[in-house]
């Protein structure tokens, strides 16, 4: 029996494993996923775990609950050699080994991809993982509680100051529905004003939402301008330090919270520690039919699809495009790639990728957004349902649609829920200080050691 090795349980590892446990004839092939996580992150659902209108839970998508054919190893994959039909698997306990395949699938996905800006490491926090998400969203209600006792000045001032690092869509959707979030939570904060906040998004480039064409992106921009947000385009971050915001167009201010959403990078394992062939960003290079390597040289029994994989775009009319590394596509590349394996073992013809897009929609907060295909351009409360009908219809099993529809619903007839479980990311503290009262530094600084 052949051994199918996927590296990587997020969207493209998923749908593969996914589809060939439904599509493999008993003992034709045992398939291995092999993943830190236990769980599938459903990304664009991110902005909204953190604006509290999706519970964490309902974001993420369990591996051992749908692969129930598939043997899953808790670990990461550190090395890759093609050459011995081995990877290097680091797992969360115990020492490192070897794990043979005779098929292998590349689906390891990207990484946050950071600079050397002092201060950064130390101060921000990114919005690729549900956990994340969780912590922006307690860590904004926390910073409400505490500045609703202070006073007016700098310590309240810098509390209520949110800051955004990248105008792509998490970055956006990321803003926009901290923005809705924090607006709504005023009616509750009387000591507070719409003056308190100060929300500051933060883009390289001169337009923010590159996905969209400049009219969209650019109207995105005058949004959240109206609704009290500073657009700071053609500007980098210099430095973060202590939470002292320093901008390349000259603004500086203190921000308790800073969101770095600028990007995604190669992941580590494909880009610097395997055989494989690589593109020029240092992705997989492959080929239309997922296939790794090129048409003159295919690399035999191994594929690649989602972010860290280069693909051709059969539907761009520019030649030599590559697919951007997005949902649409890890999904679709996920299907398409268990269809060509069980093709592949069974002697048959395997298939290009393909994809026309549907278009693009970005929630901007609760009740706004923006959705374009082509030229049709939809801007408010319609663009946001078509974002919400579309997501739900795409995140994977029934059971988690009915319960991210339950809880938008109950949402609808009851408001949002206000309540931050900041203490959860230190369970012990309550019982190791047994009520003793603790100096507020104390808790920093065991933040910071524990970082």
């Amino acid at each position: 029996m052949r051994e199918i090795l996927i590296v990587g349980g997020g969207y493209a590892g998923f749908y593969t494993a996914w589809g060939l446990q439904k599509k493999l004839r008993p003992g034709e092939a045992r398939v291995t996923v092999v993943d830190p996580r236990p769980y599938m992150t459903y990304q664009p659902f991110l902005p909204e775990v953190a604006a509290g209108s999706v519970e964490a839970r309902h974001a993420v998508v369990s591996l051992r609950r749908h692969l129930r054919r598939t043997r899953l190893i808790s670990g990461t994959v550190t090395g890759i050699s093609n050459a011995d039909r081995t990877v290097t698997v680091r797992p969360v306990r115990g020492d490192a080994y070897e794990l043979p395949y005779d098929i292998l699938v590349v689906t390891a996905g990207a990484v946050t991809r950071t600079f050397p800006i002092p201060g950064l490491a130390q101060q921000a926090i990114g919005l690729k993982h549900v956990e994340e998400a969780v912590a922006i969203r307690d860590r904004l209600m926390t910073a409400f509680d505490q500045a609703a006792s202070l006073p007016a000045g700098p310590e309240r001032r810098k509390l209520l100051t949110v800051t955004f690092v990248g105008g792509g869509f998490s970055g956006v959707e990321g803003f926009g529905e901290l923005l809705s979030l924090a607006t709504a939570m005023l009616r509750s904060y009387p000591e507070l004003g719409i003056e308190d906040l100060s929300f500051h998004l933060v883009e390289a480039r001169g337009r923010i939402l590159p996905e969209v064409s400049d009219k969209p992106g650019a109207w995105v921009a005058r949004h959240l301008e109206s609704r009290g947000a500073h657009v700071h385009l053609n500007t980098q971050l210099l430095s973060a330090e202590d939470g002292h915001v320093v901008l390349s167009d000259g603004a500086e201010y203190d921000s308790e919270l800073i969101v770095w959403a600028a990007g995604n990078a190669a992941n580590p394992v494909v880009h610097n520690h395997t055989d494989l062939p690589l593109d020029e960003r240092g992705l997989l290079l492959a080929r239309a039919d997922l296939r790794v390597g090129t048409d003159a040289e295919p690399v035999p029994d191994v594929w690649a699809a989602g972010d860290d994989a280069s693909i051709p775009d059969l539907a761009s009319p520019v030649p030599g495009t590559r697919t951007v590394p997005n949902a649409q596509h890890a999904v679709r590349q996920g299907r398409r790639l268990a269809r060509n394996l069980v093709a592949d073992l069974r002697g048959r013809r395997v298939r290009n990728y393909r994809h026309d897009s549907l278009g693009v929609v970005a929630t901007l907060g609760l009740g706004r957004g923006v959705f374009q295909y082509k030229g049709i351009v939809v801007k408010g409360f319609p663009a946001w349902l078509m974002h919400r009908g579309y997501h739900v219809l795409a995140v994977p099993s029934w059971e988690r649609k009915i319960r991210v529809l339950a809880v938008w619903l109950t949402a609808a007839l009851t408001g949002r829920d206000l309540v931050s479980l900041a203490s959860v990311q230190h369970p012990r503290d309550a019982f190791v200080t047994s009520g003793r009262t603790q100096h507020p530094s104390a808790g920093r600084a065991k933040e910071g050691s524990a970082a």
